[in-house]
């Protein structure tokens, strides 16, 4: 049952931000440190992919699971675990020694901090549910997304301080964050209900191998390229696997998942909107401080200060698409938010080739805003259509699917910014009578944005703006989809509270 007592309502607020905060920076700040990491360790190639893969995958594979536990153990239980886990995990890290073991040592801890995520994240926010009443979930889940998805764009910004001391800072950080996230809960002490179930270990197995696998081949579409038989094999395989999972969980007496639960029109909606929309806005920070840095010649700092622009718009919007939730329900705020973006996705791709910022700031505040008004609605509403008793498990299944969502998004949209800056440098290339061209633009795509800001040609820096152009329009595209479905599946009205289980 919510808790009474605002006050103590907004410490349980608080300490559960600053559970999550450790998620939301690391899924951008190391990315920023790892030619740093890769120099001092001597990693390979492939151990530096999965010093960033590694991490996302655990974390992906393992939000069902994650999510189903907080449930039968407890909520305060499994997140004081998780955010143990994560900041051991960042510690240790931090304290990779050099030489012949340093790959297998950082990889091994970035999975296990994924691992760690994936308990607390489920169960923090089934606590922030459980805590507010349903007329006030709106609002203290826009607070509570507004300001964790802010840290998101803080990563690259605080990633580039630190490491100019120690790429090792940038795993350290995240204990002292740690340590108040800890404190804050023990003084909160907030209450969750939980029924202890037998635990679903086959359907774990299944739905983490599904989501892993496919996700890995999404990821590494852009590297192998969709003719390569093992991206596929990889995607198919997963769905396939996933697919497996579905049709066991129905047979199940003590499922992992109740699938029944998307009968329920308003998730399954949701879930679909969440889907699409993730396909825009997790790639949007990756593309954007790759055209900041590419096109636009600023430093890995400055390109997280560009994103900072898109987070204002969405810190702000997310507070009104909250009030909204819960004067209204959540159609109106997800449909309008879904336009508004679609608007400034558009708007914003129509500039990025005058290679001016001043001439993009409206137009990316725009699409930050309509994403803050759409996302804490939509992933509230679905949420709040579970019991009280399955906070976690509905939680657990809305990441998992906005991680997939992320995931296969970063990967269309990756190969449609290659095929247009590669066929855009060719004609470059061309123009500039240089030898086979088309070759030497397949290596340029594939290298551009890994010299210093100075050394990038300025066709290049023109080229890739135009692909970036590209990415934009489409993004543009799929948020329209997703107010479409919005328009069409959701109904109007206030959300009664669910059946108890």
């Amino acid at each position: 049952m919510p808790q009474n007592g605002g006050p103590r309502r907004n410490l349980i607020l608080a300490a559960m931000i600053f559970a999550v905060a450790m998620t939301f920076i690391d899924q951008t700040i190391v990315s920023i440190a790892v030619p740093n990491i890769q120099r001092e360790l001597d990693l390979s190639s492939t151990g530096v992919q999965w010093v960033v893969n590694g991490y996302l995958l655990s974390l992906a594979a393992l939000f069902a699971l994650g999510g189903r536990l907080s449930d039968i153990f407890g909520h305060r239980r499994m997140c004081v675990l998780g955010v143990v886990i994560f900041a051991a995990a960042s510690a240790l890290c931090g304290l990779t020694p050099k030489g012949s073991y340093a790959e297998a040592w950082i990889v091994a801890f970035r999975v296990i901090q994924g691992a760690g995520g994936a308990l607390m994240f489920p169960a923090a926010l089934a606590i922030v549910v459980n805590t507010f009443a349903l007329r006030e979930r709106g609002r203290a889940l826009a607070i509570f997304f507004g300001i964790a998805g802010g840290l998101t764009a803080i990563g690259p910004i605080l990633g580039g301080y630190l490491t100019q001391w120690t790429w090792r800072a940038i795993f350290w950080v995240n204990i002292p964050v740690a340590v108040i996230a800890l404190v804050l809960t023990f003084i909160a002490r907030p209450e969750s209900e939980y029924r202890r179930a037998r635990i679903d270990y086959r359907g774990a197995l299944l739905i983490g191998a599904g989501i892993a696998l496919s996700i890995f081949g999404l990821q590494q579409s852009v590297l192998w390229r969709w003719g390569n038989p093992g991206t596929w094999l990889c995607i198919v395989g997963g769905l396939a696997l996933i697919g497996l999972f579905v049709s066991l969980e129905t047979r199940t007496a003590s499922p992992l998942i109740a699938v029944t639960i998307f009968r329920i029109r308003a998730f399954a909606v949701e879930n679909t909107v969440l889907l699409i929309a993730m396909m825009a806005f997790i790639p949007v920070f990756f593309f954007a401080s790759e055209y900041a840095q590419i096109s636009l010649r600023k430093s890995a700092a400055q390109a997280g200060l560009f994103l900072l622009f898109f987070f204002i718009g969405f810190a702000i919007a997310a507070q009104v698409g909250g009030r909204i939730l819960d004067r209204e329900g959540a159609k109106r705020a997800v449909v309008i938010g879904c336009a508004i973006a679609a608007v400034g996705f558009g708007l914003w791709a129509s500039q990025v080739t005058k290679l001016h910022f001043s001439d993009q700031r409206t137009w990316v505040i725009v699409a930050g805003a309509g994403m803050g008004l759409m996302l804490g609605p939509a992933n509230t509403d679905a949420i709040n259509r579970a019991s009280n008793l399955s906070y976690g498990e509905a939680t657990g299944i809305t990441q998992t699917i906005r991680n997939f969502g992320a995931s296969l998004g970063l990967a269309v949209l990756g190969t449609i910014l290659l095929t247009v800056l590669r066929s855009r440098l060719t004609a470059s290339l061309a123009a500039r009578h240089v030898p086979d061209a088309a070759r030497v633009a397949a290596q340029f795509s594939q290298s551009s944005g890994s010299g210093s800001v100075g050394s990038i040609p300025s066709f290049v820096s023109v080229d890739f703006a135009h692909a970036t152009q590209a990415v934009l329009y489409v993004m543009c595209g799929i948020m329209a989809f997703a107010g479409v479905v919005a328009l069409a599946g959701l109904e109007r009205g206030l959300q009664e509270a669910p059946v108890p289980a």
